[in-house]
């Protein structure tokens, strides 16, 4: 089976910043790949550039899916608080890949939607506006639209990060759903038992340290090499990070944001 995503002396730059330095891998398809590392690692940034959202400084980079078929959930949201929009409008606009500028929504496209949200277990918010809702039922609205699209690969960006539990473990069995039904998933990461659990690792620190099975990736050389012997520690044949970038501190800066505009505009996303 060809890679879902190969990459050979990828580079990634943004004006004198490198995001990503000299970095080559080849992702599999039709299962779960984590991408993990610290924070400012370039996780985000591969996200973007397999999405087709920035193009590589140098290098080159091939992705098996059609640009249409691949669908991203971005790690944070900003909700205009004085748009009424709806949860249902919300995970429609995952249709709107397929309808085009001018597309109205049939039966097939309401199925979708309705399916999205049954899956993440949203089906009786469809009319709540989404600047009422909690955070945890905020980021199962945004999964819901990702499924809503059809896609072949589904990116996540931290999409189990400050949420509650039962939240986490709803979308943790959808992204391992969708690979019984032949779709990549690549989801950004910074849990080691996350991690753990996926069939493929690529294990960032502003290059790919290393790639391959978690069992071979996720070894103490490697996550030395990548946050630093101070974030890493061994407890009972165990190893954990302790990685302070990731606590969550009020006005941290986002990676990447989506924020919701009228059905006009579609869904703008932008990047810092």
């Amino acid at each position: 089976m060809s890679p879902s995503v190969s990459a050979r002396d990828l580079v990634v730059r943004f004006g004198s910043v490198t995001a990503v330095d000299t970095s080559s891998f080849a992702l599999p398809a039709g299962g779960v790949v984590a991408v993990i590392g610290p924070n400012g690692s370039g996780k985000s940034t591969l996200l973007n550039v397999i999405a087709g959202l920035v193009e590589p400084s140098s290098g080159e980079v091939s992705v098996e899916a059609e640009r249409h078929r691949i669908s991203y959930v971005m790690q944070a949201t900003k909700v205009n608080e004085t748009l009424p929009v709806t949860v249902r409008e919300v995970v429609a606009m995952g249709r709107y890949a397929s309808l085009g500028a001018f597309g109205r929504m049939t039966s097939a496209d309401r199925d979708a939607v309705d399916t999205a949200m049954a899956r993440m277990g949203i089906s009786s918010l469809g009319n709540r506006h989404v600047h009422d809702l909690s955070g945890g039922q905020r980021q199962r609205v945004f999964v819901a639209q990702g499924l809503a699209q059809d896609h072949d690969m589904l990116l996540l960006d931290e999409p189990l990060t400050g949420i509650d539990l039962t939240t986490a473990q709803a979308i943790d069995e959808v992204i391992h759903g969708e690979t019984q039904e032949g779709c990549t998933v690549v989801m950004t990461t910074h849990d080691l038992s996350e991690a753990e659990t996926a069939d493929f690792v690529l294990l960032l620190s502003g290059r790919v340290v290393a790639s391959g099975p978690p069992e071979a990736v996720l070894v103490e050389e490697h996550l030395v090499e990548a946050y630093g012997p101070s974030l890493l520690h061994v407890e009972k044949g165990r190893l954990f990070l302790d990685d302070p970038a990731h606590r969550p501190v009020p006005g941290r800066h986002a990676h990447q944001e989506r924020t919701i505009h009228t059905e006009s505009d579609r869904i703008g996303m932008h990047g810092d």
